[in-house]
């Protein structure tokens, strides 16, 4: 619907549920007007080998999944498609902005220190995409998208894409677009939601939710699962929990290096995990083909969040199954989500691994245990010591070793065997006293016999 606007140039504000193809929606008309290195008018560029096209993406998994599409895309085209995010080195970026780009794909705060150091030059950008809008404004984006676009030239087509629109986001569209065209894909009595996904709420106690995820994982049809946590500390948990359960899982959260976040992504993209265990900041990002349950471990926090929770699953026609556990303390944020959203779920059952209704439900066989192997089989690996207080431990407490001497592993090296005194005191050696005593009477030896 909107690559005939697009193609134009008109500017252009586009919903439509998530996992419906907006990438390509915007992507397409973004490679048709970028000129590549090999076509005959790219030396009349103004100029050549500066970007002529930005996207913005709010997080780092978004964005590599966008230049990730528009490369495949854009292969036949010739056209250079740079990937800019933060928890990463500057030089590779840097190298490639000093080479020459047609397309860049970043997130706001990347883009900004790039534009700061002088690499990064969005004058000439002929079209300026904001991919998931409503995110930028909840991850606190929107002033530098706002400096961004105060960058690019008056001229320049702009679109928006998202899945729902709040009133900050509308006014952004106002401020900065020109008579931008507004298309939905749906009508506006449609859900959010996919059809194709069907929801599961259940009343869950918090100490059985880990054996009705090793159950589910174990139900008919049940293939890649994405599990959704409200803090980074839960989703590390519930990932070393379904290890030691015998499941292939990897958690997804902001304390990760960017390094092994990008190693997760592609091992669950492979097959390679079953499991990904992700904070909601990665939930945009995540287009994995083949995800068959989206489980929300805890419940999410608003509807825009539980919306795109579960649009992970049933993308591109596929079906899928979302399932949500309330606990009894949020049983009233799960109402007004269902109100926001007119579910019909607004009392949900209790239910436990062993109820029927979960077994029945989701196609787990009667008799099925959440875990693969005996307790105890695997064994936690260790999580190494945090550095990042000036090389103190967890504890918060640095000790410096090299200053004092092992008096017990001298002397033991020496030949002998150390005392258990000098196990008691640690690095001190033993304390030799003189039990040999004097009486004395002011000073002087008191005589003998003297009282």
């Amino acid at each position: 619907m909107t690559l005939s606007v697009a193609l134009m140039g008109t500017d252009l504000i586009g919903q439509a549920r998530t996992g419906t193809g907006k990438t390509l929606a915007f992507g397409i008309p973004v490679i048709q007007r970028s000129v590549a290195p090999h076509d005959p008018d790219y030396d009349e560029l103004v100029a050549p080998g500066k970007p002529q096209a930005l996207i913005v993406a709010p997080t780092r998994e978004l964005a590599l999944q966008v230049s990730r599409d528009l490369s495949v895309a854009s292969e036949d085209r010739g056209l250079r498609v740079l990937t800019v995010y933060g928890g990463v080195p500057y030089e590779p970026q840097l190298e490639a902005l000093a080479t020459g780009v047609e397309v860049v794909v970043g997130t706001p705060g990347r883009l900004i220190d790039l534009m700061n150091r002088r690499a990064l030059d969005i004058s000439h950008v002929k079209s300026l995409v904001l991919d998931e809008a409503d995110e930028m404004l909840d991850l606190g984006f929107l002033p530098d998208v706002e400096r961004l676009l105060k960058q690019t030239p008056e001229t320049r087509q702009t679109m928006l894409f998202s899945a729902t629109m709040p009133a900050a986001i509308v006014s952004l569209a106002r401020t900065h677009m020109r008579h931008p065209m507004n298309i939905r894909a749906e009508s506006s009595a449609d859900t959010q939601m996919v059809p194709a996904t069907a929801q599961f709420i259940y009343q869950a106690h918090d100490l059985d939710k880990p054996e009705m995820l090793g159950r589910l994982l174990q139900a008919e049809g049940a293939d890649l699962m994405i599990v959704f946590t409200r803090t980074k500390r839960q989703a590390q948990r519930i990932a070393d929990d379904l290890e030691e359960r015998g499941f292939s899982s990897a958690p997804l959260h902001g304390d990760m290096a960017q390094t092994a976040r990008e190693r997760a992504l592609k091992r669950f993209r492979d097959g390679k995990l079953q499991v990904l265990v992700a904070t909601d900041v990665a939930a945009r990002g995540i287009d994995v083909t083949g995800v068959t349950h989206v489980v929300n471990y805890s419940c999410p926090e608003d509807e825009k969040t539980y919306v795109h929770r579960i649009g992970r699953t049933g993308r591109a026609g596929a079906t899928g199954i979302a399932i949500t556990f309330v606990d009894w303390a949020d049983l009233h944020r799960w109402k007004m989500i269902n109100k926001a959203l007119d579910l019909p779920f607004d009392d949900p059952q209790e239910t436990y691994s062993s109820s029927e209704n979960f077994l029945h439900d989701q196609g787990i066989a009667p008799g099925t245990k959440g875990r693969l192997v005996p307790e105890g089989t695997i064994e936690r690996k260790p999580r190494p010591e945090r550095t990042d207080r000036g090389g103190k431990g967890a504890g918060g407490r640095g000790r410096d070793t090299r200053s004092r001497g092992d008096s017990g592993g001298q002397r033991a090296a020496q030949g002998g065997e150390p005392k258990a005194s000098d196990e008691k005191s640690g690095d001190r050696p033993p304390r030799k006293r003189n039990r040999s005593r004097r009486r004395t009477r002011g000073g002087k030896p008191a005589a003998a016999g003297e009282s």
